[in-house]
């Protein structure tokens, strides 16, 4: 599918594997899932405009570059923040907004209960962190709000995604670039990946 992208580098499978596994404990579930967060946002950045400066070094003045554009990160509540600190090593200087969103279990719409954004996403490129990609109703929720406070270039990391997922945000935002995992097989009755990871915020915080 075009613009998506399933980051398959061995180290990212084999934390992932090792996130699934219902034995994997709160601190080590943090560790693994900042250590897949840094190798994706390498593939998530790849693609990032450049231009041209000149830099002078101890011996001479050389041609050098610099990112064009502000990036801002904006993890969605709560299993978000287990991703962001990782990228915030890799891109110290990022600006970051949050947006929280609970979904109900009955309708399995989410509904916001945060909004906290920068100024100006417009100039920025936009990086939206929703580790569990299922229904699709977050992600299409925190999409369209980034929208409209004015962001132009956004791009979704996810951990794991669910087709029916995938297939929602395809449908509100088609040339969208999506990175992602894994690709799991469908979601059951309650909107849960199967075979998914369980609910990542509960395994990230132990609750």
């Amino acid at each position: 599918m075009k613009n998506l992208t399933v980051i398959a580098h061995p180290l990212v499978q084999h934390n992932l594997t090792r996130l699934r596994d219902q034995r994997t404990q709160p601190q080590e579930f943090r560790r693994l899932l900042g250590e897949i967060a840094s190798l994706m946002i390498y593939e998530a950045t790849r693609s990032f405009s450049l231009k041209k400066v000149s830099v002078r070094t101890p011996l001479e003045t050389t041609a050098g570059s610099k990112l064009e554009r502000e990036i801002v990160l904006v993890p969605v509540l709560r299993a978000g923040l287990g991703m962001l600190n990782p990228i915030l090593e890799i891109i110290p200087h990022a600006r970051v907004g949050f947006i929280g969103l609970k979904r109900e279990e009955s309708t399995l719409i989410a509904h916001f209960y945060h909004k906290s954004l920068p100024k100006e996403l417009g100039r920025c490129e936009v990086i939206l962190i929703d580790p569990m990609l299922a229904t699709g109703g977050s992600a299409v929720a925190a999409l369209d709000f980034l929208k409209e406070q004015g962001a132009k270039r956004i791009r979704l990391v996810s951990l794991v995604s669910a087709p029916e997922g995938i297939a929602r945000v395809r449908k509100s935002y088609p040339v969208l670039p999506i990175f992602t995992a894994a690709i799991d097989r469908q979601l059951n009755k309650v909107g849960y990946i199967l075979p998914g990871l369980g609910d990542a915020g509960d395994r990230l915080f132990g609750t």
